[in-house]
């Protein structure tokens, strides 16, 4: 199916209205598949910011006056409005990121389930019972939406990001402003769009607010009027935020990088392994924080996992997602991205690494084009930097180690800590590996697919802290207040 040129003019919703940025000023957003500008989107600013908060303080009372139930019956419709407008949203998102595009409705269709997770999850909010537990009081836990939360989302899922903060912040209560990464906006302003259309919360409840990190990420964070700020993003964004935070003691919640390893033991299964691997290491070009990106393969299964593996990445068909439904994998988000993948790839081979396929990409996809071709590269050093440090792109690195003993210390031998996984026949194993890796998700026989709104999504170490998905995300969007009340008779 041939992809359509945009044609909505996008603008920002602030207070129930679609409005251009307060200085007029606009950026040109690219197709990284061609390299040809498809659309015009505001280019805001600190007035842009400020101009969000008024609006969203302004509503911050009427939805916070909101039942559990008409919360969820707001993002019930939300849900609705994203599944009927599924085909546009993907080609948004397809032509913006260079995703093949049912990949991109598969993930509209997700982001739409998370909405209906958070229907479903206001209404079960919970504390502890009330009770006397000093004398001649009577205590009781109340758990209170935070304020106004802003939400920074990342360019290689802008709208699913999107929803993942939107859904907690909602149904707890909150108002919110969120602001897609600068290159890749017009899924979710579409979305805003619509969702004001369909009137499912007052005007001002959802902001959204496009720009850069410094002119507008960082204005969010400065703003005392924010109680929490979530961010999707890289390690160092992460850190920055987290600075900018502290003077006024924001709440943050941050989702930030990985380097995932993907154990492989003598007794895996070797058909099932490759067909994963395959999905971990290059599904959305690689452009994923939880990505298989470290094989770690004992001496026993080494060889005859990299002979099966090889043909299985070379089978992937790479292209513009506009060639229709067969293309697998797109491009990388941007030149700069491509370039940085090449460099990694350059100075690993200087060390002495071997490029066993891939490692170019000129040839692939129409001129202009960004992309790599999916790379697996051997004979790499455990602290090496293309082992140490996130690529973001389909590069995938496979190392050979002597027993379970030293692949386990290999794969926890990271700063990083959001995903892993560990294929193995052995039950015992398996759930001895899932005990000791240090991430916050450990799959056994599987890597990525299994993602799920009902379960949380979250790292340890330098991946961050705070839980997308799930009910515990509910904790970082909400606050606990103790309330003692003297029952003198």
């Amino acid at each position: 199916m041939a992809q359509t040129t945009p044609s909505t003019p996008f603008r920002n919703l602030v207070g129930g209205k679609l409005l251009d940025a307060v200085g007029g000023a606009t950026r040109e957003i690219v197709n990284p598949a061609t390299g040809a500008t498809i659309a015009t989107v505001p280019e805001g600013d600190g007035a842009d910011v400020q101009r969000a908060v008024e609006a969203a303080l302004a509503a911050r009372r009427e939805w916070n006056a909101t039942t559990p139930g008409e919360r969820a019956t707001a993002l019930l419709k939300l849900a609705d409005t994203m599944d009927a407008a599924t085909d546009e949203l993907a080609q948004l998102e397809s032509a913006n990121t260079g995703k093949p595009l049912p990949m991109a409705k598969d993930e509209v269709t997700a982001s739409a389930d998370l909405l209906r997770f958070f229907a479903g999850a206001a209404r079960t909010l919970e504390g502890k019972s009330a009770g006397e537990y000093i004398k001649g009081y009577t205590s009781m836990v109340r758990r209170e939406p935070i304020g106004i939360v802003a939400g920074i989302a990342p360019w290689n899922y802008p709208l699913n990001m999107a929803a993942w903060k939107m859904g907690p912040a909602l149904a707890a209560g909150n108002v919110q402003i969120l602001k897609p990464a600068e290159g890749t906006p017009l899924s979710l302003l579409r979305f805003a769009e619509l969702a004001h259309a369909s009137g499912a919360l007052p005007d001002g409840a959802l902001g959204v607010v496009t720009g850069d990190g410094p002119n507008v990420g960082a204005k969010l964070v400065e703003n005392r009027a924010f109680g929490l700020v979530s961010l999707t993003g890289d390690v160092r964004t992460g850190k920055t935020i987290a600075r900018a935070a502290a003077d006024n003691l924001t709440r943050l919640h941050l989702e930030l990088g990985g380097k995932a390893p993907i154990v492989v033991l003598d007794d895996a299964d070797l058909e099932q392994t490759v067909a994963a691997i395959r999905v971990a290491g290059y599904w959305n070009s690689g452009q994923d924080c939880t990505a298989g990106t470290r094989i770690i393969a004992t001496r026993g299964v080494y060889d005859r996992l990299l002979e099966r593996l090889v043909p299985a990445i070379e089978s992937l068909k790479v292209g513009d997602p506009a060639e229709g439904d067969r293309i697998e994998m797109g491009p990388v988000i941007s030149a700069k991205q491509q370039q940085r993948a090449f460099g990694f790839l350059e100075r690993a081979t200087a060390a002495g690494a071997r490029i066993v396929t891939g490692g170019g990409g000129d040839a692939i996809g129409p001129a202009g084009g960004s992309f790599v071709a999916p790379t697996l590269v051997a004979d790499v050093a455990q602290d090496s930097e293309i082992v140490q440090d996130e690529v973001f792109g389909p590069v995938v690195t496979i190392q050979r180690v002597d027993d379970y003993e030293q692949a386990l210390a290999y794969a926890n031998d990271s700063r990083y800590g959001l995903a892993a996984s560990v294929f193995t026949e052995s039950v015992g194993r398996a759930m001895d590996a899932a005990r000791q890796l240090q991430f916050g998700c450990v799959w056994v026989n599987d890597h990525l697919t299994p993602i799920t709104s009902e379960m949380p999504h979250g790292g340890f170490k330098e991946s961050g802290y705070g839980k997308d998905m799930s009910t515990y995300s509910l904790e970082d969007y909400t606050q606990i207040k103790h309330v003692a009340v003297r029952i003198g008779l």
